[in-house]
């Protein structure tokens, strides 16, 4: 079995990880020239395949995001769940509404004119809650948690990585990996599990999942934009990893 080590070595992982640590130093214009490149070459790509381009708008990343496009001549269509967001975010989300209806309103580029596109929820708030469970801490211990709650022979092996930091064959027999849980959270939570019962653990009550912004955010987006044939722009800090670093076809700025 090839371990996880093995894959990133034969896709040349830990060179794009260097690569990146890198460019992270570089001074402040070189980095704002390199995302106007990369943000030019990604909507070349995607106008030459056919493909529409659009940016999932949400918090001040996003926002920021699409005044960086619009700066660099790029129109590109914002849509969201606007309704998921705080009062001042909305009204935000709102006054770029306006503004590109006015900026727009005689568009004569190719396609449809750029706009704000206000999308709702697969599902409320309280159904999510109901039939998934409560996103605690974040989203990424939650769906750890979330592991712990719903045992199979299947993710065993994930199992005994979050309550202990050990992984399997696949993992390479690491120790002490983050996969493991914090142990603030192992006390509440690992219980779940039954070699975490076995510690001593507790277990929650309720059920806790990290599907929330799936049914929320995630789908509505995946489906308007598959409905368009629309690849999406996605604006994230640097500094943000985990899981949404995996999102296919976004180009990161």
């Amino acid at each position: 079995m090839k371990t996880v080590q093995d894959i990133m070595r034969e896709n040349n992982s830990l060179a794009n990880v260097e690569r990146f640590n890198a460019m992270q130093k570089w001074d402040y214009k070189r980095k704002v020239a390199h995302a106007a490149e990369m943000a030019e070459a990604f909507y070349s790509w995607a106008r030459e395949h056919g493909k529409n381009v659009h940016l999932s708008v949400g918090g001040l990343d996003s926002i920021t995001l699409h005044y960086f496009l619009e700066s660099i001549g790029l129109p590109v269509t914002c849509i969201s769940c606007s309704s998921l967001e705080g009062r001042g975010v909305q009204e935000v989300h709102k006054r770029i509404a306006q503004e590109m209806s006015a900026e727009y309103k005689d568009w004569m580029g190719d396609g449809e004119a750029p706009a704000f596109v206000f999308l709702k929820p697969l599902k409320n708030k309280v159904q999510v809650l109901q039939e998934c469970g409560w996103p605690v801490i974040s989203k990424e211990k939650a769906g750890k948690i979330a592991l712990l709650q719903n045992p199979t022979q299947k993710n065993a092996t994930v199992r005994h990585a979050i309550i202990t930091g050990e992984t399997g064959e696949y993992g390479g027999f690491r120790k002490s990996t983050r996969m493991k849980l914090p142990q603030k959270w192992l006390e509440l939570f690992g219980g779940a599990d039954p070699e975490g019962a076995a510690l001593g653990y507790k277990a929650a009550p309720f059920k806790v999942s990290d599907r929330c912004c799936y049914y929320l955010k995630e789908k509505p987006c995946s489906d308007w934009a598959r409905e368009h044939n629309s690849v999406p722009y996605m604006g994230l800090m640097a500094s943000e990893g985990g899981r949404r670093e995996k999102s296919p076809q976004a180009e990161r700025v």
